[in-house]
This record gives C-alpha cells, structure tokens and sequence, in this order.
C-alpha cells in the first residue's frame, strides 16, 4: 500500500487533536456538557472548520465513545494479557479487576459509555462502537467458557427460560466461542450484569461507605460469580 499522502497526514492529526481536546473537555466537565463549540475554542478553530473533520455533533460522540470502548478493552486484554506467573486468579476475574481499574481511572470516560444517555444522540447500528463492544465480549465470553463444548453450554443450569426468551437468546450474534446455546447465552448476561453492576455503583460512590474495602469486595463478588457459573455446567 502507498504511504499516506501529507494531506492525509495533516487531516489524522488534526481529527487526532480533535478527540484529545474533545476527551479533556469531557474529563473537565462530564460527558452531559460537552460541546463542539467549546472543543474548537480550545484548539482556536472555528466550529466551521472543526466540521470539516466530523460532519456533525453525533459523528464526534461517536468517535468518542469508540476510542472510549477500544481504551477499555485494551486494558482487560493488558490485564488479561501481563497477569503474574503462578497467580491463582482465574482469567475472568482478572479480566474484571482489569475492567473495575480502567473505569475507576476514567470515570468521565467510563460515564460517557455506561451514564446517563447524551440527548439525541444514538449510536449507529452495525457500527463502530458495536464492533468495539463486542471486541470486550469476546474476552469475558471467552474467560467465563473457556474449556466448555457446545454440549455442556447447552446443559447449564439457567433457569427456566419461556419460549420466546430461549429463541431470541438463540438467534444473537456472537463473535467470541462461536455460537452459544440459549442457556449459557442467559448465564453470561446475568454474570455481565453483576461484574458490571457493581463497577457501577462504585463509580458512581454508591459504596463509598466501603472505604478501602471495595477492590477485596469486588474480587471476592467476581470469585463467587465465576464459581456459581461453572458449578451449573455440567462436567
């Protein structure tokens, strides 16, 4: 392929500058407040020109929350990825402490994925921030099951799911394991809900009262998680 031409250089370092400027403002002052007014003053641009590199308010937000859910998922997979030799931590729990440590870092970043909605925005269907959020399935997808067949998954123990359920669960897209029975597709949803549940209420200080405590609460939540999943798929 021919190197990028010097127009092309110029435009992804400026779009480049943009993002950063645009993730200082949301770190300053909340993903709620952001503005592209704001973000232009701060590089001394017109908002006029500032369009020339995202079409719209709803194409930078986008860019944003990718970047956001790309930086999140790099630091499971590092977590995952640079965990010590000889640590009796499973994968899944790593992978969560990973997940807990990012959003408890970023948590203006962490609150523009997972806060209150922007107004009028919506995310793209099929687009760049659903590829970045499956990219972080697969690795807890793959960390939960791991050592699992088709035919234990398809065994689990969930509880009883009405036939409507069990064939909207059967037809979702996955991109880690390959396909996953209804049973185990519900297992990891409700595992999701709990690892992410409480990364939540942490961010947002509903368990200041837990002082020091939260990251031995957490671990301990997420070993019990992993224990309670595994104990319900057959040997």
């Amino acid at each position: 392929m021919a190197p990028p031409s010097l127009r092309q250089r110029r435009r992804a370092a400026a779009t480049q500058e943009i993002l950063d400027a645009a993730e200082r403002h949301i770190a300053e002052h909340g993903p709620v407040a952001l503005s592209l007014r704001a973000v232009a003053r701060s590089l001394q641009m017109t908002v006029q020109a500032l369009y020339h590199y995202f079409p719209s308010r709803d194409a930078l937000v986008t860019a944003l929350v990718t970047k956001a859910y790309d930086d999140l998922t790099d630091a499971v997979q590092a977590a995952v990825d640079n965990a010590p030799d000889g640590s009796d931590l499973p994968g899944l729990v790593i992978a969560a402490e990973g997940y807990r440590s990012w959003a408890i870092a970023h948590p203006e970043h962490f609150q523009l994925l997972y806060g209150t909605p922007l107004r009028d925005y919506a995310a793209p269907a099929e687009g760049s921030t659903t590829q970045a959020t499956r990219r972080m399935s697969v690795i807890f997808e793959r960390e939960l099951f791991d050592g699992f067949t088709a035919e234990q998954l398809a065994a689990a123990d969930a509880p009883a799911l009405s036939p409507s359920l069990a064939a909207y669960l059967d037809q979702l897209p996955h991109f880690g394991m390959g396909h996953l029975p209804p049973p185990a597709t519900a297992l990891f949803l409700s595992a999701w809900g709990h690892l992410h549940g409480l990364v939540v209420l942490e961010v947002f200080g509903h368990t200041v009262f837990l002082g020091d405590h939260q990251a031995e609460i957490y671990r301990m939540a997420m070993r019990n998680l992993l224990e309670d999943t595994r104990r319900r798929i057959p040997s």
